[in-house]
């Protein structure tokens, strides 16, 4: 469904399983999970002469250290910036008591990806009443504009 995927960062307070370690490059951001998830940018990397990544927050002030094997350290995730929905057909499964609204998902950095945003029966109906508002007040300010 998707043209790109995006991958999908843990829960904080989930522990993470083997897999590929976050090595940050100088300038990234970073998120520390030893200090409390704080961000950081990476203003030095381990060398022969560093044994550990140099962070420092974003806005300036306190630099602090992390391993050097980034076992700390994740992705800072890109921020969302707005949804829409796409030119696909909802879907209700009664089974399931959902609706599915296919959606593109746009990022701060100029991504997207395409999801599915899911919606209870009680959310599908509050959303037909607050569409009709808005169809209605575009019909009286488009009447207003004559």
């Amino acid at each position: 469904m998707a043209e790109q995927t995006l991958k999908q960062l843990p829960a904080r307070g989930v522990k993470l399983i083997a897999g590929a370690r976050f090595h940050p490059r100088l300038g990234d951001l970073a998120l520390d999970l030893a200090k409390a998830g704080r961000i950081g940018v990476v203003v030095a990397l381990p060398s022969d002469t560093s044994a550990s990544y140099h962070l420092r927050s974003p806005g300036g002030g306190e630099d602090w250290r992390a391993r050097s094997d980034g076992s700390t350290l994740r992705p800072v995730p890109v921020p969302v910036t707005h949804v829409t929905p796409l030119k696909r057909d909802a879907v209700y499964d009664h089974r399931a008591q959902q609706a599915a609204v296919p959606v593109t998902v746009h990022y701060e950095d100029g991504g997207a990806c395409e999801t599915t945003l899911v919606l209870t029966p009680g959310q599908v109906e509050l959303y037909s009443v607050q569409l009709g508002q808005l169809v209605e007040a575009r019909q009286a300010a488009r009447e207003q504009e004559r």
